[in-house]
């Protein structure tokens, strides 16, 4: 009783806590923290009856999308795809575990934030990190010296996450790589022109494609009397200059990774938010084949979740209604017993193509029907009534401007089919 009273008197504190934080509108992060220590403390009272109560939430670094925020996703996937495959991609899959060995040794400092999976009795696995070194394996193993392929899916890091900035330990990468023999330069300059394409289409704002050379960062290193050993440990740091303030990124060069060998300038403050990158890895394929035959590569992956939170924050403080759902025509009654009269046409519909919905009552009220519309977004509604079907048509109403024509039933799929058209285009 007493360790019960103890966490009870524990969840009080916490929930003050929470309280404390919303009304000074701390982070989102620092809420959503403090809140998960609070739900693991009411798991741990248990129910009424000593029931196990779950701990409802997604893992840290993790998210769940609600439908609108999936409309918004699927708008910038193809976008994304629709680029990719003008420009003459295919596209692959890989699995979203590889071996370990395969993923070791391939990311520097950044191999700590691989997640390895237990051993299972078998072989020693780990979630990819990222799509290019599963994408150079698959090459070296299936023996392929040229290919231009897509990859949209899910890699996984041990990142410290910062969720309102669209970083997470689970998320999706958006790959385009060239890979084979051509000329200099050509493949690299369709890799800068697809970035430009898909930024310019998403209509994120103003942009900038910086090029640059790590050959001549490595130039920098050595006038700043940086040792050859540690210019690729340094080289890391750098690459964080889109997730930390210039100020820890200059502590973490000078203080931990350099010390005492640093003689550059100081500089300004670099602005973060980087929405793409890419470059060339003309030596990772050879790390995989038995005889070390490489092929060259290079490539561009977008960032695709900072675009969404992007993306998302636009549709806030738009006026404009984001529709989940593409349903074209609602199919409605005027009055009550014709639900066989619906679901008839609806089937009709269905089977033309058209993208078509009823509501699931028998006697739905016509009101609702109309409200239905209005608020998911459904642009037409047709509608059945006594007289209309002895007269052998039947009402289509556009919902935005409240107009209506009547349509022959016999012949209600190919002029429905021509109107939707019309709508669309």
């Amino acid at each position: 009783m007493a360790d019960k009273a103890q966490l009870q008197e524990a969840i009080k504190t916490q929930g003050e806590v929470v309280r404390k934080l919303k009304s000074e509108k701390a982070s989102k992060e620092q809420i959503d923290e403090e809140v998960a220590k609070l739900l693991q403390l009411k798991a741990q009272l248990g129910g009424d009856e000593g029931k196990h109560v779950f701990v409802l939430k997604t893992a840290k670094g993790t998210r769940d999308y609600n439908p609108k925020q999936m409309a918004i996703r699927e708008k910038v996937f193809n976008i994304i795809i629709s680029c990719f495959k003008r420009h003459g991609a295919e596209t692959i899959d890989t699995p979203v575990f590889e071996l370990k060995e395969t993923l070791t040794g391939k990311y520097g400092e950044d191999s700590k934030l691989i997640y390895d999976l237990k051993d299972q009795g078998g072989e020693l696995l780990s979630l990819r990190y990222d799509l290019t070194v599963p994408f150079a394996r698959y090459l070296a193993m299936n023996k392929i010296t040229n290919i231009k392929r897509y990859h949209i899916a899910k890699v996984y890091r041990r990142d410290n996450p910062a969720m309102t900035r669209g970083r997470y330990r689970e998320f999706y990468q958006c790959d385009f790589d060239i890979a084979g023999q051509y000329d200099a330069m050509i493949p690299d300059a369709e890799c800068l022109k697809i970035v430009y394409e898909i930024l310019n289409e998403l209509d994120l704002g103003d942009f900038h494609i910086k090029v640059n050379d790590r050959r001549i960062l490595d130039g920098m290193f050595a006038v700043c009397g940086v040792p050859d050993e540690k210019f690729r440990t340094i080289c890391s740091t750098v690459d964080k200059l889109d997730k930390m303030a210039w100020e820890d990124v200059k502590k973490e060069m000078v203080n931990e990774k350099a010390p005492a060998e640093q003689n550059g300038a100081d500089e300004a403050g670099v602005s973060v938010g980087s929405v793409a990158g890419g470059g060339r890895y003309d030596g990772l394929v050879g790390m995989f084949d038995p005889k070390g035959r490489k092929v060259p590569c290079v490539g561009v992956s977008i960032g695709i979740e900072r675009i969404f939170s992007i993306m998302e924050q636009k549709a806030e403080t738009s006026s404009e209604k984001v529709r989940t759902t593409e349903t074209q025509v609602l199919v409605a009654s005027a009055q009550k017993n014709l639900l066989e009269e619906r679901l008839k046409l609806t089937s009709e519909l269905w089977n033309a193509g058209v993208k078509a919905e009823v509501l699931y009552k028998k006697n739905p009220k016509l009101l609702s029907q109309l409200q239905h519309c209005e608020e998911t977004g459904i642009p037409l509604v047709a509608i059945l009534g006594e007289q209309e079907l002895k007269d052998g048509v039947v009402k289509l109403r556009n919902v935005a401007s409240r107009e209506e024509v009547r349509l022959i039933v016999s012949q209600i799929v190919y002029n429905l089919s021509c109107i939707l058209t019309k709508h669309f285009d």
